[in-house]
C-alpha cells in the first residue's frame, strides 16, 4: 500500500474510532493474518447483494421482503468483517451473549413457548423483559383455535389476557420500552398472537418453524435488524 493510501485508511479508522458508540472502538491495526476464507465469502456475499441494486432500478427502493433479506447480508457481511477486524486488533469483539443482553434492552420479548423464555435467558435477555403468553392477545382468537370451545371456557381465558396485557403494559412501563419483539412459531397459534401483536403494538415479529433450532447468533441478527 502506497503512503498515501495508508495515510487514508488510518484517518478513516480514527474517524471510526471517535465515532462509535458503546464499548466496541476502533485501534490502530496490528499484525495479523487474514483469513483467506472468511476474506472469500465476503466478497462474494457482497457480489450477490448487486441483484438488488439492479433489481431495483431506478429509484433502488426495496419492498418489506427484499428488504430483510437485502439488509440479513449484510448483516451477515458486517459479521465476517468485525471477525477480520478482530484478527487485526482493529475491534475487540464484545462477547455474544452480552451483545444479545445489550440488544435486548429496546424490547418486551412476547413468546408462546416456556422453554424459548429459558433459552433466551441463558443467552443474555433479562427474564422481567420475557412475556409468556399461553393464550391469544383476543379471545375471540380461541374459537379459531378451538371452534367448539364452549362459553364458559372463555371467561378464564379472558382473565389470562388481561393478565398477559397488564404483565406488557407493566414491563413497557417499568423498564421505559417502546417496542415488542414477538418470538413464535409457524402455527396456528403463533400466527394469531403475532398478528395481534402487530395490531395492539406495532411488534416486530420473529416466526420459525421450530424455536429449538434457533441458535444465539441467528437471534442476535433479529435484534439487530
Amino acid at each position: 500500500m502506497d503512503k498515501i493510501r495508508f495515510k487514508q485508511a488510518q484517518e478513516l479508522l480514527k474517524e471510526a474510532g471517535q465515532s462509535k458508540t458503546g464499548s466496541e472502538k476502533m485501534k490502530t491495526p496490528r499484525e495479523g493474518t487474514i483469513n483467506s476464507l472468511t476474506y472469500a465469502e465476503i466478497m462474494k456475499s457482497i457480489i450477490e447483494t448487486e441483484e438488488f441494486i439492479y433489481s431495483s432500478r431506478p429509484t433502488h427502493k426495496l419492498l418489506q421482503e427484499d428488504a430483510e433479506e437485502f439488509c440479513g447480508r449484510l448483516v451477515d457481511i458486517r459479521n465476517k468483517i468485525d471477525d477480520i477486524l478482530v484478527e487485526f486488533g482493529v475491534l475487540e469483539k464484545e462477547d455474544v451473549e452480552e451483545k444479545v443482553g445489550k440488544l435486548s434492552e429496546r424490547f418486551i420479548i412476547l413468546t408462546s413457548k416456556g422453554n424459548f423464555k429459558k433459552i433466551i435467558t441463558r443467552w443474555g435477555v433479562e427474564p422481567q423483559r420475557i412475556v409468556v403468553a399461553g393464550v391469544p392477545l383476543e379471545a375471540e382468537d380461541m374459537r379459531i383455535l378451538n371452534p367448539k370451545i364452549p362459553e364458559t371456557a372463555l371467561e378464564p381465558i379472558k382473565k389470562k389476557i388481561s393478565h398477559v396485557k397488564n404483565d406488557i403494559s407493566r414491563k413497557m412501563e417499568q423498564l421505559g420500552v417502546q417496542e415488542i419483539l414477538v418470538v413464535v412459531e409457524n402455527d396456528k397459534s403463533g400466527e394469531l398472537l403475532a398478528k395481534r401483536a402487530v395490531d395492539l403494538y406495532e411488534a416486530k415479529v420473529m416466526k420459525r418453524d421450530n424455536l429449538k433450532d434457533v441458535d444465539i447468533l441467528e437471534f442476535r441478527k433479529i435484534l439487530e435488524g
